[in-house]
């Protein structure tokens, strides 16, 4: 089969043949119709974060698409369902195998492109709410707010009835979060209000400026950097909103299988609830282009790639 796989030189990926996956008891081979993609696949097929990159390897976690080998342990769906996966890697490709408590099925009614953009994104949103814990009421703040997992932590919050305030980088970007409610903002000092809950990925000066906004007794949760830009802070800078509690937060950290998020996940967009924005969809030859322009922010939202 064909698939996509790492150089490790400044094409990041190449177009290659290599062997149908072999699936393991509890995995189910999926068929791939449509994979989507994030800017961390760029930073780490750049080698960015420092750890060592495999040629030969095939990236990518968010994949949709239909079953054709159903797992040999019975768990999971049939042959022929429509699924959305959170892959362990290997999802760039015409097949992959993965696990049955990271498959879902999907109803027939939502596109494999946007069920795509369902899991890494949507895991990370439906699950940083949940560490914030209870939100209706609260004023919250979201930084890096118009990617992909911005989107729909923005939506999903103001649903359980949060009062949001985004930080996007132009407010152009921003606009589809003020359409559902929030308050855009480009510029974080910008805020008059405090914050009881801020949910933060960009890192750097952000990161302080974040905090210096935050309530007394406050939270933060912080799921990122994508400055890249490591955090500094003054001790006596954050007395306005001391004692606050930092939750430092991992997506695959979970008391719930992701199959059982995708569930929700699912459920959510099939009803409208939930909206993920797609501002590029492209055939997977074109994948090496998407990374670059979505890494340089040229792509609002999610970027998803579609296999004939």
């Amino acid at each position: 089969m064909k698939a996509l796989t790492a150089t490790a030189d400044d094409r990041l990926i190449t177009l290659a043949e290599i062997t149908d996956p072999a699936p393991a008891a509890g995995e189910a081979v999926i068929e791939v119709e449509a994979f989507s993609v994030n800017r961390g696949d760029y930073f780490a097929l750049a080698g960015v974060y420092g750890t060592e990159v495999v040629p030969g390897h095939v990236p990518g976690q968010d994949v949709a698409g239909r079953i054709i080998t159903a797992a040999a342990d019975g768990t999971g769906p049939a042959v022929g369902t429509r699924v959305v996966a959170h892959a362990a890697g290997g999802g760039w490709a015409e097949q992959v195998a993965v696990a049955t408590d990271a498959i879902t099925a999907l109803p027939q009614q939502l596109p494999a492109t946007i069920a795509a953009t369902l899991p890494l994104a949507g895991l990370t949103a439906l699950r940083l709410l949940r560490r914030a814990g209870a939100v209706a009421g609260k004023r919250l703040l979201v930084t890096g707010a118009s990617g992909g997992v911005g989107h729909l932590v923005v939506e999903l919050a103001i649903a359980a009835g949060a009062i949001v305030t985004a930080v996007a980088a132009t407010r152009e970007r921003g606009q589809r979060l003020a359409d559902y409610g929030a308050e855009v903002l480009t510029d974080i000092d910008a805020a008059t209000d405090r914050f009881d809950i801020v949910l933060e990925s960009v890192g750097g000066d952000t990161f302080a400026a974040a905090l210096r906004h935050l309530a007394p007794g406050g939270t933060v949760v912080w799921f990122g950097q994508a400055s890249r830009q490591p955090v500094q802070l003054d001790f006596f800078d954050l007395f306005g909103a001391t004692p606050f509690t930092l939750h430092h937060f991992p997506h695959w950290v979970a008391d719930t299988t992701d199959a059982e998020d995708l569930a929700e996940l699912v459920r959510l967009a099939a009803a409208g609830i939930i909206h993920p924005e797609v501002g590029r969809i492209a055939d997977w030859t074109e994948t090496a282009t998407v990374l670059t322009d979505l890494v340089h922010r040229r792509i609002r939202g999610n970027a998803v790639l579609t296999l004939a």
